[in-house]
């Protein structure tokens, strides 16, 4: 995670006051970079039988690998990742953030929150937040992050299952939405980037990945005033939805998109000033079944 540090470091540099959320992001791509969470990864098919069924002929080209997936995990081992999170985020001592701990001792079930994480279902959040006292915005933040360690051993697991002629607007292995695009050496090749599971996939030119619209009248480029930067905005005037396009050499390594997405964050308040906004939650609807192995484990001895 080498590449990572350098990026955050320079992050902590350039913005001291985001210091306390750098930190929570950070303990998230060290998480990352254990073999924590390897054994929670669904098998070469994610898909249950059920889902596999309905979905067979789809699949390759519209429906995320972890669609329909049925995943079994430690509630233990999510719990600790979220307690950690959690104390971080709240040395910060803003009201928000300090308001967490009131989740912690209201013994939040975890796997629905982890649930939540992995679907972006953020009206779920907003009920357990009501629920244990906490403020909702600052919950959301935190929980976004809790399903990034998974996504990211799904991806070490499935990238090379992912199709070649996958052409959907959001992420093959996990539906979320892009975080940025990258066009890549002197070809100029395109690619979204997912900074939840670190993937990415090929990018249609002129083609907004949001509405799918595809009249170049209706799609346009933001390009900072500043000339010499290699990073410009591409928007949609139908949906009014906008990615941020960097141009670089080769791709920015899977920990740090997260990272840059963060440290482009002037991109955005451009965007966002000129009336255009990324959708939020998912691009895709996953309907994950998580379960609790050790409970299961227990289980099974007992009837033994």
């Amino acid at each position: 995670m080498i590449a990572s540090g350098t990026t955050l470091n320079g992050l902590k540099r350039q913005r001291p006051e985001w210091e306390p959320w750098l930190a929570v992001v950070e303990e998230v791509l060290r998480e990352a970079g254990t073999s924590t969470w390897n054994a929670a990864v669904p098998a070469d098919d994610p898909l249950s039988a059920e889902a596999a069924d309905a979905k067979a002929a789809t699949r390759r080209t519209t429906v995320p690998l972890l669609a329909g997936a049925t995943i079994g995990l430690h509630a233990s081992s999510v719990r600790r990742l979220l307690e950690r999170l959690i104390h971080i985020g709240s040395r910060s001592g803003t009201p928000k953030m300090t308001s967490l701990a009131a989740a912690l001792r209201a013994d939040l079930d975890v796997l629905t929150l982890f649930t939540a994480s992995l679907c972006q279902d953020n009206a779920r959040i907003e009920e357990v937040a009501a629920a244990s006292g906490a403020d909702a915005e600052a919950l959301q933040a935190v929980v976004a992050l809790l399903a990034v360690p998974f996504l990211h051993a799904c991806r070490h697991r499935h990238a090379s299952s992912i199709s070649e002629s996958w052409v959907e607007g959001y992420c093959p292995l996990c539906g979320s939405w892009p975080t940025f695009a990258e066009v890549r050496g002197i070809e100029r090749s395109r690619y979204f980037r997912c900074g939840r599971c670190g993937g990415e996939w090929h990018a249609r030119t002129l083609h907004c990945p949001y509405c799918a619209m595809s009249n170049h009248h209706e799609l346009i480029a933001l390009v900072p005033e500043k000339g010499g930067s290699h990073a410009t905005i591409d928007a949609c005037n139908r949906c009014r939805g906008y990615v941020k396009i960097f141009t670089r050499l080769q791709a920015c390594p899977a920990g740090t998109i997260v990272l840059e997405d963060l440290a482009s964050v002037e991109l955005d308040f451009a965007a966002l000033e000129q009336g255009y906004a990324r959708p939020a939650g998912a691009g895709y609807a996953l309907d994950i079944r998580v379960s609790d192995t050790a409970t299961r484990r227990r289980f099974f001895a007992w009837n033994a």
